[in-house]
């Protein structure tokens, strides 16, 4: 069994980039600019939003963090967005998810500028990533390929099932696996809620993605021998065995699958380090864009 180390590769990838950012400014560009929007007091996403600046810090990038109550408006927010589209020295942007319920989230994403959406998130960069041309990538799904094509982990011909169906994992996960192209050219089957023989197409499978939320959903009798096993899920879970009193707990049983896989993810320090470093890398393809 090989783990993917995901922290590993993403510092890899962090030296190389930054790297190029000491290149773009030796040639008298200023730096790549990366903002996020954080709505709320929301524990997790400011713990998300904290690692993203940090990881700017680390590769070189500039970076703002635009911090507004969880009570402003959908036109107020809208109106925030509007501002960042047209402020040329931010290349690109989040907006945390999830916003209040308040807030259509769709609506706000549709008023992202396609140019600076590095979380590609936008239905012209979903669109784009559907028919194969230049576009940012989803930010996960993208550091789920990067893995696989670091590690050398095969994928031609093989049948991949995705638990999840989600726009911003299994959705995009299922095209990118499916491409003329490496890593790819799988054979992909979508599972959800209502797949009735999720078991027995979970057994069928030479690679699974998990990424449907549910805590140690992913058993050992449900994983032949010598799949590849990515674990998309993050949840925490109480243990008064910790001095934080919590553990994290992906979407796999890791005890009882890592003996039977050939690849697997460990949670944490598989996708999650990955799914920033992407952000990173669409943001200096932004960033590049304009010069």
């Amino acid at each position: 069994m090989i783990l993917l180390d995901g922290l590993a590769t993403s510092q890899q990838i962090k030296q190389e980039i930054a790297v190029e950012v000491q290149h773009l400014k030796a040639q008298g560009h200023r730096p790549p600019h990366l903002a996020a929007v954080l709505v709320g007091e929301n524990g997790a996403s400011l713990t998300y939003v904290n690692a993203k600046v940090k990881a700017c810090e680390e590769v070189g990038f500039q970076s703002t963090l635009v911090r507004r109550d969880g009570d402003i408006s959908e036109s107020d927010l809208l109106e925030l967005v509007k501002e960042l589209n047209s402020n040329p020295d931010i290349d690109g942007y989040i907006i945390q998810l999830p916003l209040p319920t308040h807030i259509n989230e769709h609506n706000v994403l549709l008023a992202i500028d396609p140019i600076k959406d590095v979380d590609g998130f936008h239905p012209e960069n979903v669109g784009r990533m559907a028919l194969g041309l230049p576009c940012y990538l989803p930010a996960t799904p993208a550091g789920i390929i990067e893995l696989l094509k670091r590690y050398n982990v095969p994928t031609v011909g093989k049948h991949c099932v995705v638990i999840g169906r989600s726009h911003i994992v299994g959705l995009p996960m299922s095209i990118l696996l499916q491409r003329n192209s490496y890593p790819g050219n799988c054979t992909v089957t979508i599972t959800h809620s209502k797949t009735t023989n999720l078991n027995e197409l979970c057994r069928q499978a030479d690679i699974i993605v998990a990424a449907l939320g549910k805590p140690e959903f992913l058993k050992a009798d449900m994983v032949k021998e010598g799949a590849v096993v990515i674990d998309v899920g993050i949840t925490r879970m109480a243990d008064p065995s910790k001095k934080s009193g919590f553990r994290l707990a992906g979407d796999v049983d890791f005890a009882g699958v890592s003996g039977k896989c050939s690849f697997i993810t460990p949670v944490p320090g598989g996708v999650g380090p990955m799914t920033i470093v992407s952000l990173l890398m669409n943001t200096l393809e932004a960033r590049k864009r304009q010069i």
